[in-house]
């Protein structure tokens, strides 16, 4: 039977493994070489089961995160020493690593960029867009294959299955994970930038199921979108992203309620929307629009911009929104835009045209069968349009599809609504 100890203990190592998982990865294989990656993975998971183990039996030590660092470093270091590979990259690691100031050192200056390069260099030109995604999210996020699946929406096997092929391919093909200078780097911006969206997509609309929002998701994300931009000057994209997060962030308190369940965006107190990061948000996107180009990261982030602006739900800008989503249709394709279009179409007054373009997408797209949130709208399109037994079937549908038991709960609600009516 597991403790209240143990549990507490399994929680932080949850909690330390979405946190510092990546970071140790990127740290150890800017020390020791990309070329040994497969092996810092190794070692930062024996290090995180060591963990758990110690910890359960002596206690949390008072500096968890140093813990961890110093028990992968010196597996590290007794790694390289059965390799042999006693040259002048080990020596400096031992000479510039001593104890005192260590957890500083981790904290503050060495691991700052370590995880941004490890992102450019998983995003190698030999590998395909998919492929770079999946290694950034499952080897430097911690993600696994079931949430990757969710925030792409697909098969859970098929993301093991490219995954395991990905590895594969870089390990057969000799394809060399290096960190990229100059104009190459830019080459590779675009990959960085959908990853740096997914993982904050993961945080804000988590998949776990426990968990809502994971603040500390969203948070890394942010903080390496900053990075971006502190490299990249001219380019506006990473700042309408960073605009993009602010505008989702400064809603994070309005979100959920005391136990826990989501509030929908009509009915959230306004008031409690961070007014100081939806400012920043509205500055990082007035420097993005100074340039020529408009991707779909300007789109989206002046999308949820008049959301913020709007004093009320019922006076938000509807018809602008609806055109911003046009142009965001013909630069990124993708029927979540196109559910997105419907629900807007309803607040304009055509629930019917609402729910035609929903089934039409339910027929024509693959993607959105595992989609909770598709069938949870066409289910509120038909409760509004007055058919409880249509609204009923799709209410049901959506919860067997979620593994969020906050989206259950606010699901069961209305599903109950509908029965007792």
């Amino acid at each position: 039977m597991t403790s209240r100890h143990e549990t507490k203990v399994g929680k932080l190592i949850d909690h330390l493994f979405r946190q510092e998982y990546g970071r140790i990865i990127s740290y150890l294989t800017s020390v020791f070489g990309l070329e040994k990656w497969e092996s810092m993975e190794d070692i930062v998971q024996e290090t995180l089961l060591d963990a758990y183990r110690n910890w359960s039996y002596h206690g949390i030590p008072d500096q968890p995160k140093r813990w961890l660092f110093k028990v992968a470093k010196n597996k590290a270091i007794n790694f390289s020493m059965r390799e042999q590979k006693r040259g002048s990259i080990y020596e400096k690691f031992i000479t510039d690593h001593s104890d005192e100031g260590e957890d500083e050192l981790y904290l503050d200056r060495e691991i700052e960029d370590s995880m941004l390069r490890m992102i450019f260099a998983c995003a190698a030109p030999e590998l395909s867009d998919i492929n770079k995604i999946l290694l950034v999210l499952n080897t430097l996020c911690g993600f696994t294959c079931r949430e990757i699946a969710d925030a792409l929406l697909m098969e859970e096997e098929a993301i093991k299955k490219k995954l395991f092929r990905a590895k594969k391919e870089i390990r057969e093909k000799g394809i060399k994970l290096t960190v990229p200078a100059g104009r190459a780097l830019k080459v590779r911006l675009h990959s960085v930038l959908s990853c740096l969206y997914l993982l904050f997509n993961e945080g804000y609309n988590s998949s776990h199921a426990d968990q809502v929002i994971r603040k500390d998701i969203c948070l890394e994300a942010i903080r390496l979108t900053k990075l971006l931009i502190n490299h990249f000057q001219r380019e506006t994209r990473p700042r309408a992203l960073l605009s993009l997060m602010c505008f989702h962030t400064a809603r994070f308190a309005s979100r959920i309620d005391d136990r826990g369940a989501i509030i929908l965006i009509r009915d959230q107190d306004r008031s409690s929307w961070d007014r100081e990061l939806i400012g920043l948000g509205i500055y990082y996107l007035s420097e993005a629009s100074e340039g020529p180009e408009l991707s779909a990261y300007h789109l989206e982030a002046a999308i949820a911009a008049e959301h913020c602006k709007a004093e009320s739900f019922e006076n938000t800008d509807w018809q602008y929104i609806y055109t911003l989503y046009e142009k965001l249709l013909e630069i990124k394709p993708s029927p979540v835009i196109e559910m997105n279009m419907a629900i807007v179409m309803s607040q304009l007054g055509d629930i019917a045209g609402a729910i035609r373009q929903l089934v039409s997408l339910e027929t024509r797209s693959k993607q959105l069968v595992r989609y909770y949130l598709f069938f949870a709208t066409l289910g509120e399109m038909y409760y509004l349009h007055n058919r409880p037994e249509q609204a009923l079937a799709y209410f049901e549908k959506a919860r067997s599809l979620t593994r969020s038991q906050q989206e259950k709960d606010l699901l069961s609600e209305k599903i109950e609504k509908i029965k007792k009516a």
